[in-house]
């Protein structure tokens, strides 16, 4: 398996969270029509309904990098001005496959 694996955690100010909800929906429906988008998935925190968290597949780095470069990206960093209490927490991962090929990677 190859690609790349990004997890961003966003912590939205109390109570704001489906504010940031609304913001990223347009971002993750046009996101999931690019070419190379494998998984574009928001969670939201089970003990914290402030803080979300999104999981991302891509095939590369350079359909990431393409991701990147889209205008409706540019909402991402609006939103974040206004709604979150802190700047996203971003890690960008190498998947390492173990056990059952299915099950131990996204």
């Amino acid at each position: 398996m190859s690609g790349v694996v990004v997890v961003a955690v966003f912590r939205a100010k109390p109570g704001r969270a489906d504010e940031v909800l609304a913001g990223l929906r347009p971002v993750i429906e046009q996101t999931h029509g690019e070419a190379g988008c494998l998984t574009y998935a928001l969670h939201r925190d089970n003990a914290d309904p402030d803080r979300l968290v999104l999981v991302e597949r891509w095939t590369s780095q350079v359909a990431l990098e393409s991701h990147f470069q889209q205008p409706y990206m540019a909402a991402v960093g609006e939103l974040a001005g206004e709604l979150l209490a802190e700047p996203p927490a971003i890690h960008f991962c190498t998947p390492l496959p173990q056990g059952d090929p299915v099950k131990g990677a996204l």
